[in-house]
């Protein structure tokens, strides 16, 4: 077994990646997830999402449903925020901000959540419109579910994110900014950040370990695999869909 990073002796956590919609795989993942801790001895047992649940496939409404209510049990869950969460948000309190949102697939999220969207197109309702339906029909617990992502977490040597972080700031120092939309010069960073950066939002055809960062985005909505980094002690693993 490699020698990586580790975590606490008793801690085992599983990062799971971008699910966009995806209710189908997070509910296979989770299944997996869930088979594979029974077969571990653990005192702490914790998910933690890289963020990015809603847009682009067809079920936003039913990944957060999942979040809150199937999660197996036994687990600590912590939720990050994605730069899609960040979209959603802003347009809740500034309609102004939905063509933002609009072309980053805001659409499917609020068919997800029974919006009438074809009526609005027909009407040519104007933001404030689109934004009085979607706020009608998003259930409170979702809202308040939106309202509380966290930025970022740490566990062990690992610092877990949406995007990434700003090379040569400290983790306790990153703005929002950075941390849900960051791609360059992160990406290609070859330094220690400190902790080992896991994170999701620019897509891969394979988890992208490297000894700085590990990228768990595959690309779910168009691949059909969504990918969760399992870590405990010093070893680790990926499963996926």
């Amino acid at each position: 077994m490699a020698d990586y990073p580790a975590l606490p002796d008793g801690e085992l956590v599983y990062a799971v990646g971008d699910i966009h919609g995806r209710a189908d795989l997070l509910a296979r993942l989770l299944a997996q997830i869930e088979a594979d801790a029974a077969r571990e001895t653990a005192a702490s047992k914790r998910l933690v999402f890289v963020g990015d649940y809603v847009d682009r496939g067809a079920d936003s409404a039913g990944v957060v449903e999942i979040l809150l209510t199937q999660l197996p049990r036994g687990f600590v869950a912590d939720f990050l925020k994605g730069n899609h969460e960040a979209l959603l948000l802003d347009f809740l309190t500034d309609a102004s901000r939905f063509e933002h949102w609009r072309i980053n697939s805001a659409e499917t999220t609020m068919s997800s959540y029974g919006v009438n969207v074809e009526k609005l197109h027909r009407i040519g309702a104007g933001p404030e419109l689109w934004r009085e339906a979607f706020i009608v029909a998003l259930p409170e617990a979702h809202r308040r579910f939106y309202e509380g992502l966290q930025l970022s977490v740490t566990h062990g040597d690992y610092h877990f994110v949406h995007a990434g972080v700003w090379p040569g700031t400290p983790l306790e120092a990153q703005e929002e900014d950075d941390l849900i939309w960051i791609r360059e010069p992160f990406l290609e960073w070859k330094k220690p950040f400190g902790n080992v950066v896991v994170h999701g939002h620019t897509p891969v055809s394979e988890p992208d370990r490297r000894p700085n960062r590990i990228g768990i985005d595959t690309g779910a909505v168009f691949t059909g695999r969504l990918t969760a980094l399992k870590l405990k002690e010093s070893s680790q693993e990926f499963l996926q869909t």
